[in-house]
């Protein structure tokens, strides 16, 4: 099963990074506010960046690197993936 840590960026412009192995379930628990805590009042509105992981355990190693690094990192590693920009 294919993981896939994504970042999301907010109604506030900020980013928000998850992962899930079922986007389109995901997307809709963060539009409905359903899904993380941190969105519920940020409602999500771009998905900005994706990476597939083969594992979960990678997965969460990948996305813990992505939160410790600082908005212009983030940034960076958005402008460096082909575009993936659609509104959720």
């Amino acid at each position: 099963m294919k993981w896939i840590v994504y970042i999301l960026e907010c109604s506030d412009k900020s980013l928000y990074t998850g992962i899930t192995n079922d986007m389109e379930r995901r997307l809709e628990e963060h539009r409905t506010g359903r899904g993380a805590k941190y969105t519920k009042h940020r409602r999500p509105l771009l998905m900005r960046y994706t990476e597939y992981q083969g594992t979960k355990s990678a997965a969460l190693k990948r996305e813990a690197a992505i939160k410790s690094l600082d908005r212009s990192k983030k940034l960076a590693l958005i402008a460096a993936q082909p575009p993936t920009e659609f509104h959720c």
